[in-house]
């Protein structure tokens, strides 16, 4: 499969400052993700998959390993951070313009691409920490599908606001996914059966398992997560015996 992958993930190394010491969310992680189907990330919580995501798409460096592609990646759709909140809605698009060397013709179709599909209204021109997370996530969905990528990261943004939006984003991500890849994250297995071709299923502190049958990778999932959820059995003492 490494012959075919547009993504190379080797040794990484990532982890956190707590109050308990430092986290380590990865350590010498490797994967290989193919450029020749759409993929599904999937895992219980606390699993790494927006750690990863984060990653993948530059909003954070590992402390170690490395992480390579020839190409063009979105930043993660869906997940928090992405925008500069003291700046509207409007500015963001147009740093991201500048970012991606827009010429003036090209940034005002941008603007208005953003501004009518993320239908935010007068919030386009408020600055994004006034947002609630939908309205972050509509602005970040618009703002990615106005450019095209080789591969869009996406975290179950296709959920977000009424059941017209939710229509609408689907349609113009499968527009999308007419010439370009996706990896998407969620806890929804019809929406990853519907999109994906191969899952890449994250389980904390082991290596991830790649499946090429997609029921294969949710069913391995979904045996995880029972696993997880089955309460601990509970201790049991031998009976005491009289003398």
């Amino acid at each position: 499969m490494a012959d075919t992958a547009m993504i190379e993930i080797r040794h990484l190394c990532k982890s956190y400052p707590t109050r308990l010491g430092r986290r380590h969310v990865f350590r010498d992680f490797s994967l290989s993700i193919p450029d020749d189907a759409n993929v599904g990330l999937i895992g219980p919580n606390g699993a790494g998959k927006s750690t990863l995501m984060r990653l993948l798409g530059g909003l954070e460096l590992p402390d170690a390993g490395r992480i390579d592609s020839d190409r063009r990646i979105s930043w993660p759709i869906g997940l928090a951070g992405g925008l500069q909140g003291s700046l509207t809605g409007r500015d963001n698009v147009r740093f991201v313009c500048r970012i991606h060397a827009a010429d003036t013709r090209r940034m005002r179709e941008t603007l208005a691409f953003v501004e009518d599909f993320a239908e935010i209204g007068e919030a386009f021109d408020l600055p994004v920490k006034t947002y609630s997370s939908g309205m972050r996530s509509r602005l970040m969905f618009g703002l990615a599908m106005a450019f095209d990528f080789d591969t869009y990261l996406i975290d179950e943004v296709t959920a977000v606001g009424d059941a017209a939006f939710r229509s609408k984003s689907r349609e113009l991500l499968e527009q999308r996914l007419g010439r370009s890849r996706v990896i998407y994250t969620s806890h929804n297995m019809d929406e990853i059966a519907r999109l994906c071709q191969r899952v890449v299923v994250l389980r904390p502190g082991a290596a991830p398992t790649v499946h090429d049958s997609v029921r294969e990778g949710i069913a391995a999932y979904q045996q995880i997560a029972r696993r997880r959820a089955a309460p601990a059995a509970p201790a049991v003492t031998a009976p005491e015996v009289a003398p």
